[in-house]
């Protein structure tokens, strides 16, 4: 037996994120004596193939999210969000890529997609990725709101494919503008590993980015800008309420506000609360409300809507209630909606009248706030 030690600092499967994905399949495969992969390196997730000496290639091209393949003696296979558009099936043979299908061609063409800007960014010397879509029919001589997006996980990625909820608020006149972190996938376990640092490291990385897109983008109105997350970005989203008043409003999504309470109200809360803050209700408990959102609320003026789904066990609903009760108990403008029959993918693979009803209430919290 022959041990090759891999370098492939990058994760296995695919973590770019979109609300716009339908079902799953295969995300690896052995064939022909080689490994076929998924695996998300910067802002795109690819198929690899590892064979028996060692060697990984990377064979598709950088250009959105592959989500799943299959493979046979004619060639690869995928479901692939490519060129900004919907889910399509995709071919690879000779190292070419071709669009089988056109599901969704009749919707594309009917809707105005806005391609994401991306630029770099320096950050205590690291260089950070982030992307702004503009206003549909943008006028460089007007000024319009904005909107954070932040994404979960906090070990998944923002890339260039298909958003509905982004490209919906690009088409009601905003700019929206979006990051991956320190803590994010595709760099490697160096930079994703904020372990003992919520709140620190990656909220500095979210202001710089903001301070770099209004000054990149002047007609971004600084005084209507609104900030918006789910999950890792629901905590983000709790974090930067209790430490800045730069934010016009705020809606806090499927969010924890207390890693305390995670702990044991959760179905992840006893492992991860323990690896992400280095503590435990019986260790350090004093790290653990250090890195909870709840203990800054009382310093929170920022209006805030919280969502949160009754069947979210992953972020339960009382995440998101203690910290709408804490704004209420300080008189900060604040409103909570849950979603009956829902679980933590409400934004994504929730019931069809539910996934509106979200974005009508968050499109119309940031229309009271920031138009």
């Amino acid at each position: 037996m022959v041990l090759i030690a891999l370098r492939h600092d990058y994760s296995l499967y695919n973590s770019v994120g979109s609300d716009c994905r339908y079902g799953a399949g295969e995300l690896r495969r052995v064939y022909g004596n080689c490994l076929y992969f998924i695996s998300t390196e910067n802002k795109s997730s690819f198929i690899k193939k590892l064979s028996l000496d060692g060697s990984i290639e990377k064979l598709t091209s950088d250009n959105g999210s592959v989500d799943c393949f299959d493979i046979s003696s004619e060639g690869i296979i995928f479901i692939g969000l490519r060129d900004i558009k919907l889910q399509e099936l995709y071919t690879l043979q000779n190292n070419i890529e071709t669009q089988r299908t056109k599901f969704n061609e009749k919707i594309v063409e009917t809707k105005t997609i806005v391609k994401p800007e991306s630029f770099n960014f320096q950050n205590d010397g690291v260089t950070i990725e982030g992307f702004v879509l503009k206003p549909v029919n943008f006028d460089e001589k007007k000024c319009y709101p904005g909107i954070l997006n932040i994404h979960g996980g906090p070990k998944t990625v923002y890339g260039e494919v298909f958003y509905h909820e982004m490209q919906y608020w690009a088409n009601e006149g905003y700019f929206v503008f979006f990051c991956n972190p320190r803590g994010s996938d595709g760099r490697g376990d160096e930079f994703a590993d904020i372990r003992g640092k919520y709140g620190n490291i990656d909220y500095d990385d979210l202001m710089k980015f903001t301070d770099k897109v209004l000054e990149k983008y002047p007609q971004i109105d600084c005084s209507r800008i609104g900030v918006t997350g789910g999950s890792y970005g629901g905590f983000m989203t709790n974090w930067i309420i209790g430490h800045t008043d730069r934010f016009k409003c705020a809606v806090s999504q499927r969010s924890i506000s207390n890693w305390i309470s995670k702990f044991g109200t959760t179905d992840i809360g006893y492992y991860f609360n323990v690896d992400q803050n280095l503590s435990s209700p019986w260790n350090n408990v004093e790290k653990m409300w250090f890195h909870s959102p709840l203990k800054y609320a009382n310093q929170a003026v920022t209006p805030t809507l919280f969502i949160h789904a009754e069947e979210d066990y992953r972020c339960w609903l009382v995440e998101g209630l203690q910290m709408f009760t804490a704004l209420k108990y300080h008189g900060v403008d604040a409103r909570l909606c849950m979603f009956r029959g829902e679980n933590h993918e409400l934004s994504r693979s929730g019931k069809p009248r539910h996934r509106v009803r979200r974005l009508e209430e968050i499109t119309k919290w940031f229309e009271k706030y920031l138009k």
